[in-house]
């Protein structure tokens, strides 16, 4: 203190200097003698209106940032969020660009078919360059499905390990082999009566007994039919009345309930184009415009039957044809990327 009254003494003694005493304390980096004062910026900003700003932004200050208390900041500052989804480009706003008719105008709808005995058709599958429904299918899944199924593979290895999950994928393969073989000896009439009630005892063909009771008139089972036009192949499980209206029947079995079709994610293309299939081959007389998917469970609880009609089926062969273009536009670039 001594020492700074030493100084005044000496400034008031100096010549130039005028150091009077002032009422008011600034606290300020600029000087008022002989100097403009600086213009500080912040002076001039509306403290009243930005104050919930700064409460805001403050309030942040000691504490963890998180999503969810990120996305509450800028709820609070700058309101709620506009969601607008982007337009749509899936199947249901495109069309196929050749266009091909479900059902054939030249063929007859079988009727009365439970009247008639005879020995449903089963046509072996021949080896062909012709694609398979199932590898048309599978080549074209979309990137959400293949996201989808990638992740529920790596959830199962991480379960069962690599062995296991082999192991897991053969049993499943092996169990939906015997349901069909055990609905094929129930379903054809020269099947014994022994190799139907051993078939009994499955958990799934128990699950499927109540829609076995609305089935009757079995035209076709495990048979190959090829689309003559549009060039592909398939095994189709069954054809026969399913309450008294043709159907093209595909057997599913499943761990988790499937209760809507949409659960069923492409099993309805592949019932359409099996119908598609079997509308324009030869080998068949007779025409099928309607299908049924039939999800089984292995512990025995009742299936559930997805009923396709007429109306249904041809909104999915729309979808069908789409598919088959994209894989023949594929397998076009495929040739067109192989060295010569």
């Amino acid at each position: 203190m001594k020492a700074f009254q030493t100084v005044c003494r000496q400034l008031r003694s100096s010549k130039g200097f005028c150091v009077e005493p002032v009422h008011c304390v600034s606290f300020s980096t600029s000087y008022s003698c002989g100097w403009k004062k600086k213009v500080n910026a912040y002076e001039k900003v509306d403290q009243e209106k930005y104050s919930d700003l700064v409460q805001s932004v403050l309030s942040f200050r000691n504490h963890a940032q998180t999503p969810e208390s990120l996305f509450e900041e800028d709820a609070s500052l700058y309101g709620p969020v506009s969601k607008c989804k982007p337009p749509k480009q899936d199947d249901e706003t495109r069309a196929p660009r050749n266009w091909f008719p479900l059902f054939n105008p030249e063929k007859r709808v079988k009727s009365n078919t439970s009247s008639d005995f005879s020995i449903p058709l089963k046509i072996p599958l021949k080896r062909s360059m012709i694609p398979s429904v199932t590898r048309v299918l599978q080549q074209t899944m979309t990137s959400e499905q293949i996201f989808y199924l990638e992740r529920w593979k790596q959830r199962m290895i991480r379960e069962l390990g690599e062995d296991g999950f082999a192991e897991y994928t053969s049993n499943t393969f092996l169990q939906g082999n015997r349901f069909h073989e055990a609905l094929e000896s129930i379903l054809s009439p020269q099947g014994s009566s022994k190799e139907k009630d051993e078939n009994l005892e499955s958990g799934y063909i128990e699950s499927v007994q109540h829609v076995l009771k609305d089935i009757s008139g079995v035209q076709v089972l495990e048979s190959a039919v090829q689309h003559e036009t549009l060039k592909y192949v398939g095994l189709l499980d069954c054809v026969a009345e399913y309450q008294g209206k043709l159907c093209v029947i595909d057997w599913k079995t499943s761990e988790k309930p499937k209760p809507f079709i949409r659960n069923t994610f492409d099993n309805p293309l592949q019932v359409v184009a099996y119908i598609g299939a079997i509308n324009h081959d030869a080998n068949y007389s007779f025409q099928v415009e309607c299908g049924l998917i039939v999800v089984a469970y292995k512990d025995g609880s009742p299936a559930h039957p997805h009923f396709m009609d007429t109306e249904l089926c041809s909104q999915y062969w729309s979808k069908w044809l789409l598919r088959l273009e994209e894989y023949t536009k594929k397998q076009k670039n495929q040739n067109i990327q192989k060295p010569d």
